[in-house]
């Protein structure tokens, strides 16, 4: 399974930028994945921006106070039309015949793709790197009909892991299986949801995902009397790898880097990690250091502060509301407590 990432896509339209600096008067995205490739490629090559319905239209977005180009569309007389991939080329084609439509008059059109398959390089006159099927992208991976044949992990995936208050094996446990909020829902039907969940909650298991529309073929969960004899054990890798390998599924999403270097290293098959945001393979290493290093102090200070110079609204309301949850179940803790 290949798989490329945001950071990847971007490397991808900074090179391309590179190769067409000069060329273009308009940088067109088609909707929706195409859209943020165009974006950067107008960044990168200073140029405006529309969609497909606004070259349609002759129309083209707003820019920043920082660009002083034109935003005129009477200067336009190359537009350069991209896309985040292509593979069948059904997306492109359709594009290209609606355009093909258009009185754009001595206007001419080029496509491009970040990414393409072997065929795909047959329907654009511009792309970064040839990457052949099967594959997904970071912003597909969840979303994609793939996932079908694809074992999930539920907690660190689709919600948080439980707070060490909260995984007790009891009370508190139930009612953080019964009250997590969602980390993502995946928007295509799962294959099969593999946890470490004890059997003893499947009940609340099947609820929760009910409740958030997340739709799965099977529920797989560890058939063990208690946390204790799952702790004893040790074997969460072991068990997920069975379970990869008895599926015959083509991928396994994971939450933990350890396990799914684990997992990877067992079955020969790929493993996407949601800690490292990296696909998994049985040559990957894993070290504690590593992990640690990824996740260093440094790191988050940037990470967070790179987040909040960018969005300072956004940010403060999305730590709000993480601060609200935490201190919510926290609260409700330590009322259990007292009672």
């Amino acid at each position: 399974m290949r798989y490329r990432s945001q950071a990847e896509m971007n490397d991808g339209c900074r090179g391309l930028a590179r190769e067409l600096c000069g060329q273009y008067d308009l940088i067109v995205g088609i909707p929706r994945s195409g859209m943020p490739p165009a974006t950067l490629l107008s960044l990168y090559l200073d140029l405006p921006v529309s969609d497909v319905e606004g070259l349609a239209e002759r129309r083209i977005m707003g820019s920043g106070e920082r660009y002083e180009g034109e935003t005129d569309f009477d200067g336009v007389r190359r537009v350069l039309v991209v896309d985040d991939s292509v593979n069948s080329g059904n997306q492109l084609t359709a594009t290209r015949a609606r355009i093909e439509e258009l009185d754009l008059g001595d206007v001419a059109v080029d496509y491009a793709a970040i990414f393409v398959t072997p065929k795909g390089t047959q329907l654009v006159d511009h792309w970064w790197e040839v990457v052949e099927m099967p594959r997904v992208f970071e912003w597909n991976v969840l979303h994609h009909p793939r996932l079908r044949n694809a074992c999930v992990d539920i907690d660190g995936v689709l919600c948080r892991d439980p707070f060490p208050e909260e995984n007790d094996d009891g009370r508190r446990y139930r009612r953080f299986l019964e009250t997590v909020e969602p980390a993502y829902v995946p928007t295509k039907k799962v294959g099969w949801l593999v946890t470490c969940r004890l059997e003893k909650y499947r009940e609340e298991t099947e609820t929760w995902l009910r409740t958030h529309s997340v739709e799965y073929d099977q529920l797989v969960m560890m058939d063990l009397p208690d946390k204790q004899t799952r702790r004893e054990l040790d074997n969460r890798g072991e068990y997920k790898a069975a379970i990869y390998e008895d599926t015959g599924a083509e991928l396994f999403v994971e939450s933990s880097l350890k396990q799914a270097t684990e997992i990877a290293q067992l079955t020969g098959k790929p493993v996407y990690c949601i800690e490292s945001n990296s696909m998994v393979d049985a040559d990957t290493e894993y070290s504690s250091v590593s992990v640690e290093t990824y996740y260093s102090i440094e790191q988050r200070v940037g990470h967070y502060l790179g987040r909040f110079s960018r969005n300072p609204v956004g940010f403060a309301r999305l730590t709000v509301q993480h601060l609200t949850t935490t201190v919510r179940s926290r609260v409700a803790l330590f009322a259990e407590e007292l009672r």
